[in-house]
């Protein structure tokens, strides 16, 4: 999961959109359409994004259809160390 973590979100040039999104969830499980006002993106975008993570085993949807919420999967958090030193490291807010 770390080498997974670390392409995904610092070696991909998705990544500063992917960490956007991760910091979103980890704050409370949203949606697509809540991801996207909350970014300022096009809901495509997001559904990108939330594609490559979902596929990749970092979030998961906690139901089915258009308003299901996405969350952290237990897999990430069980890396939660690794995954703060992963967003810390490319989050350019924080910086």
């Amino acid at each position: 999961m770390e080498d997974v973590l670390w392409y995904l979100l610092a070696s991909s040039r998705g990544g500063a959109t992917r960490v956007r999104v991760l910091r979103l969830l980890d704050e409370r499980p949203r949606n697509a359409n809540e991801l996207a006002e909350a970014m300022d993106v096009h809901y495509t975008t997001v559904r990108h994004h939330l594609d490559v993570l979902e596929e990749n085993n970092v979030v998961r949807s906690a139901g089915d259809g258009y308003g299901a919420p996405y969350l952290l999967t237990e897999q990430v958090e069980t890396h939660r160390e690794e995954l703060e030193t992963v967003l810390d490291t490319v989050d350019t807010d924080k910086q």
